[in-house]
């Protein structure tokens, strides 16, 4: 399992368990799965899917870190899709 983390400069968005996450990177989609490589990217606009789509948030901007199967999106603007 992944433990993820949503944060806005508004609030905390989501704290909690899934399985996936696919995230609007700058250039292009990407996904993580449980195990994935530590690694940070930018992100760009787009849908942030967590566990298959189960949670939408609609983001803006920010970064994405993985490291130990905690991921941690900071985002400038977001909202739940």
């Amino acid at each position: 399992m992944l433990t993820v983390t949503v944060i806005s400069p508004e609030a905390v968005l989501f704290e909690g368990e899934t399985d996936s996450v696919v995230a609007p990177a700058y250039d292009g989609e990407v996904g993580i799965l449980t195990g994935h490589a530590p690694m940070m990217t930018l992100l760009g606009k787009g849908t942030l899917r967590l566990g298959g789509g189960s949670q939408r948030f609609s983001i803006e901007g920010g970064f994405l870190q993985v490291v130990d199967n905690q991921v941690r999106v900071v985002t400038d603007r977001a909202a739940v899709a």
